[in-house]
């Protein structure tokens, strides 16, 4: 353990300390790596920092009638670290549905089965005891020859299970032709400089975190099935006819929609080439931490593409695939192009960094690198969330390597503000504002514990808090206290350096106090490291003729901007707002003053985002 007095020295001679008022002392395990050299004050990755990688060559067969996935997968796996490593951590996402496996999420007794069956495992081609695997849930420890720094080992996998046909959780049966199939091959855990070896059991509601990998997957499907992926096709012609692979071309470069499947190929039965009883589709896609796929045997396409980058006139193609029997599906490749757009050009601001962005009508609401599995929806506004939510992931945790297991809130939190900021661009009907009451209901409560407690020790309704809505609404503040341009410019720095990197939550902190100029540390504990709940009042107003002086009082313990609407008898109005910077010395109280234009019938305290857990003295009526 490094201990307070020699961080603080160390923060010290960083020229840290006299810049800031409040220093933010991490957990022991995070606060090593600044000692290490692997992460650094200013928040980049340290001289020292690394990461692991690996090549995956994944080779499976997919049987749509019996639900068996079977096949093999080849690892080159890389050690950067510098440790010598004794053991590899493996992953074994599908024993989620294993007959006794623990778990968080109930499941039907029908999707209960054997989980992975390994049948041969091999390092460095020498072949290891299968019957004596150390497998607990869905980890799986594997003893090994010492593997030093910078050395690499090669694994090879024969393996085999069941999909689930019911109970989709992320993954699984859509309906009797379509499938979502995710997490469906063993992989190597994450060894990291913070924790070493990634030891925490899949559950269902915590996520994921995995390295930035390179893959490459033959997938094989009976002729009949379309299979869409991360990353690139790399055999469009072997799989698709020629019109296919014609309108696929075209949808790249095209701005308008382009059915490239469309329910007349479906029933002329045009779609793929018949090269016998099954065809093997084949995927590549390099630094990601992920790859997933979807087949169907009956589902529509539609695709448009468009610039994402104006320097270089690099496109992303934007898909949408779908039962053709859910109408409400049509617009998906609208909202999600529109999407797409937006998060290039006006929030994150930051080019789509992907070649391809597909959404499937699934099951689930759930992101994937270059994937999404999107239930439809009834209402248009829900599907405009639900398309942005999970498009706006890609960003977090794909391109930015966030561990979901322990900080949901670093990726959650984004997808969250994404919502709010990007559905009103897409519709300007839209205006998300689901779940802030259920913030506001359980706020001070026992169970409403800080945003950085690790995402493994919530359940419930803290789970959901502290997951999406509290860390949305501290990004949403930080916003607006900074105003878009250096928010955009500090979001950018935090980007660059952490981008195919795994950032952790004071890495965050960090890069926006450097790239703003400005020490927010007393923000970042006031929202995400402390209890607390936000309560402001109306305390008195008073005025002499048209000048007018309103005292918000701050009664809790969490910071929210202060917003004064003043509605006027001819029923005009007048915002007058000042950002949350406005509590930053500690005051529990601050003045508005304000010259009334006309005759005022009464002001109200507060805006949709400015939580408040009683609301009853937030406002003043004139009469």
């Amino acid at each position: 353990m490094i201990r307070y007095g020699t961080l603080l020295a160390f923060f010290s001679l960083c020229g840290f300390y006299g810049f800031a008022q409040i220093i933010l002392h991490p957990p022991s395990n995070l606060e090593a790596t600044y000692l290490k050299g692997t992460r650094t004050l200013n928040g980049k990755p340290g001289n020292a920092y690394w990461q692991n990688t690996a090549k995956y060559a994944i080779r499976v067969k997919f049987d749509p009638k019996t639900r068996n996935l079977a096949g093999t997968v080849d690892i080159d796996y890389t050690n950067n670290s510098p440790d010598t490593l004794k053991e590899i951590d493996f992953k074994l996402y599908p024993n989620f549905y294993k007959e006794g496996a623990m778990r968080n999420y109930r499941l039907d007794p029908v999707d209960m089965n054997e989980g992975v069956r390994i049948q041969k495992l091999s390092i460095n081609q020498t072949d290891l005891d299968v019957s004596k695997l150390d497998i607990e849930y869905t980890n799986m420890a594997v003893g090994i020859n010492p593997l030093l720094p910078k050395g690499k080992v090669h694994v090879a996998v024969t393996y085999s299970y069941e999909l689930n046909k019911t109970s989709h959780v992320r993954t699984g049966q859509i309906d009797s032709g379509s499938y979502f199939i995710a997490y469906f091959f063993p992989r190597i855990a994450v060894y990291d400089d913070i924790d070493g070896w990634n030891k925490y059991p899949y559950l269902g509601s915590e996520e994921f975190y995995n390295d930035f990998c390179h893959f490459n997957a033959e997938i094989t499907v009976p002729s009949n099935y379309t299979v869409w992926a991360t990353g690139d096709l790399k055999n469009t012609g072997e799989v698709y006819t020629d019109e296919i692979a014609k309108r696929i071309e075209t949808a790249g470069k095209a701005d308008s929609v382009t059915t490239i499947i469309g329910e007349a190929d479906l029933q002329a039965g045009n779609v793929t080439r018949k090269n016998g009883e099954n065809n093997t589709w084949k995927f590549e896609a390099d630094n990601v931490t992920d790859l997933a796929f979807a087949t169907s045997n009956h589902y529509m396409w539609q695709a448009t593409s468009l610039v994402v980058d104006s320097l270089t006139a690099r496109r992303t193609r934007v898909d949408a695939v779908f039962n053709p029997i859910h109408k409400d599906y049509f617009n998906v490749v609208n909202y999600a192009r529109k999407t797409v757009e937006a998060m290039s050009f006006k929030f994150p601001k930051w080019p789509f960094p992907y070649p391809h962005e597909t959404v499937v009508d699934g099951l689930d609401q759930m992101e994937y690198p270059m994937m999404a599995n999107d239930n439809p929806l009834e209402k248009f506004e829900d599907e405009i969330e639900l398309t942005d939510h999970e498009i706006f992931h890609t960003m977090f945790p794909f391109y930015m390597g966030i561990n979901e297991t322990k900080y949901g809130w670093m990726d959650e939190g984004w997808a969250t503000i994404g919502e709010w900021m990007l559905s009103p661009l897409i519709d300007s009907r839209v205006i998300d504002k689901d779940g802030l009451a259920t913030y506001e209901n359980n706020a001070g409560k026992e169970d409403d514990v800080p945003v950085t407690t690790l995402t493994t020790q919530l359940s419930g309704v803290s789970f959901v808090n502290n997951s999406y809505y509290k860390p949305g609404l501290g990004y949403l503040y930080v916003k607006d206290m900074l105003g878009d341009a250096l928010f955009i410019k500090a979001l950018h720095y935090y980007i660059e350096q952490w981008h195919g990197k795994h950032p952790m939550p004071y890495d965050f902190f960090n890069c926006i106090n450097t790239a703003s100029g400005k020490n927010l540390n007393w923000f970042w504990k006031n929202w995400f490291l402390d209890r607390g709940f936000p309560d402001q009042a109306i305390s008195k107003v008073s005025h002499h003729s048209a000048d007018y002086q309103v005292i918000v009082t701050n009664k809790g313990t969490k910071m929210v901007p202060v917003d004064l609407t003043v509605y006027y008898t001819d029923g005009q109005t007048k915002l007058i707002h000042k950002d949350i910077s406005c509590w930053e010395n500690g005051n529990h109280a601050i003045a508005v003053n304000f010259t009334a234009a006309k005759k005022i019938d009464r002001i109200v305290l507060g805006t949709l985002y400015d939580v408040d857990i009683n609301k009853k003295d937030n406002v003043y009526s004139a009469k």
